[in-house]
């Protein structure tokens, strides 16, 4: 069975709806939002509003992949990669685990998942903006390294994938099939933790 296809248009209201979007989203979270609040937010029509996107799962997917991608830019923006991995693995970890425990990262995940079979063009988008932006820009990280002799890895998108399923053991499924749980930061900590020391005890050349 042929996969639908769905275009987005962007017509000249499209950067409004996009900002309304936004704004009301990561204020009130997907179930939270409604099209009404959104086209108020953004000062267009229903009408105007399903013109560009169809649904609100759409719609929340796009503000979810340009979210992602800003997060991600003003968090590469505050990191040195100059700083070893022993300073840039528990800062990176920690950014993957708070933001795929946030419910944010809750409902972009089981919404892509469920999207993704209709408009796989929409879950690409997501994980080209998301975990395949993450991938692509540890494993260059890693890759730095290893040119410098701190790290031996020989696949480091590999690498960089393992690294962050290791940040989100345990703690992502729980939240997925077991309702929201509450994590303190020392149980966060501890994950991050474990994770880098495993990672460096894997490809790490320093005694």
């Amino acid at each position: 069975m042929p996969h639908s296809s769905l275009i987005i248009k962007k017509g000249r209201k499209f950067d409004q709806v996009i900002e309304g979007a936004r704004t009301v989203f990561l204020r009130d979270g997907y179930e939270g939002a409604s099209v009404d609040d959104i086209a108020r937010e953004a000062g267009v029509s229903k009408a105007t509003l399903y013109s560009y996107f169809p649904d609100k799962r759409v719609l929340f997917l796009e503000i979810a992949a340009l979210e992602t991608r800003r997060q991600a830019d003003a968090h590469e923006e505050r990191l040195d990669v100059t700083d070893p991995p022993e300073v840039i693995l528990p800062a990176a970890g920690r950014k993957i685990l708070d933001f795929v425990l946030s419910d944010f990262g809750i409902a972009v995940f089981r919404i892509a998942v469920a999207e993704s079979a209709r408009f796989p063009e929409i879950g690409q988008k997501f994980y080209d903006s998301g975990p395949g932006l993450l991938k692509e820009r540890l494993s260059q990280y890693l890759a730095s390294w290893c040119a410098q002799g701190v790290l031996t890895i020989d696949d480091p998108e590999l690498a960089a994938e393992q690294f962050a399923e290791l940040c989100k053991v345990h703690l992502l499924p729980a939240h997925l099939f077991q309702g929201r749980l509450t994590v303190d930061e020392a149980e966060r900590d501890r994950i991050i933790d474990s994770a880098v020391a495993l990672f460096l005890a894997r490809y790490g050349t320093r005694a």
